[in-house]
């Protein structure tokens, strides 16, 4: 970043010499009060941008490594472990089987 010429305390306290056909006092220090006050607007808004960078880059790190984990925990699940409306009819039919086909056969014998 380049360095800064003047600080508004060093605007503010800035004395001119005054001439015979100078000019007006009143008009420069009405002026350089507005530029004081630019001066100082530009310096919060630098700062306040500055620490929202800062906290942009630290969610885009801590945003990565989220990434990078996901990836990771992807790359173990195996891919196969949809399970579609079919699938969970045809297990629920093989249990009905299991429990009640044992339990029909038990009838049976009686």
């Amino acid at each position: 970043m380049a360095k800064l010429i003047y600080s508004a305390k060093e605007i503010l306290q800035k004395e001119f010499k005054s001439k015979m056909r100078g000019y007006d006092p009143v008009e420069v220090d009405e002026f350089l009060d507005n530029v004081i006050k630019d001066y100082e607007t530009y310096n919060k808004d630098l700062l306040a941008l500055q620490e929202e960078n800062q906290r942009l880059i630290a969610k885009v790190d801590q945003l990565t490594k989220s990434q990078a984990t996901l990836s990771r925990i992807q790359q173990d699940v195996p891919k196969n472990t949809t399970v579609t409306n079919f699938d969970i009819l045809k297990r629920i039919s093989n249990l009905e089987k299991h429990v009640f086909g044992s339990k029909l056969d038990n009838d049976d014998e009686i």
